[in-house]
């Protein structure tokens, strides 16, 4: 199994980018959008057009693990209300106004206060049973 770790950005133009070091052979993943979702269509169709390039094993065999920058996970989740986010995350709601925007970007202090909240999050999704 190949693990691919992609990295997705919102870049200054507004648009979306996922890329990644991991590649097969001399091609390398990268793609595009308008949106998160389209970004990683387009990731996934750089990885299936490599696949076919190379002869390499099927789909099937490559992991992808997503890595966010907060803009881009705001956009992909939109269920994230970002002024309840912040306050669950203990974070001022108009600085994450500004990190979810892209105008301004979290210190490390406050990149572990938001993995935490997610990480909280997860959990707690994880303890639901539907009945």
């Amino acid at each position: 199994m190949m693990k691919v770790v992609a990295i997705i950005e919102k870049g200054n133009d507004g648009l979306y980018s996922v890329y990644s070091d991991a590649h097969l052979q001399n091609h390398y993943f990268g793609g595009f959008g308008d949106s998160v979702e389209e970004a990683r269509e387009d990731f996934v169709e750089s990885i299936r057009e490599a696949i076919e390039a190379t002869g390499a094993e099927s789909f099937e065999h490559i992991d992808i693990e997503y890595h966010y920058d907060i803009p881009s996970l705001f956009n992909h989740f939109v269920f994230f209300n970002v002024s309840k986010f912040a306050r669950f995350a203990g974070i001022n709601e108009s600085k994450m106004r500004a990190y979810k925007s892209g105008a301004s970007f979290p210190g490390e202090k406050t990149m572990k206060k938001i993995a935490e909240a997610l990480s909280r999050i997860s959990d707690d999704i994880n303890a639901v049973s539907l009945r």
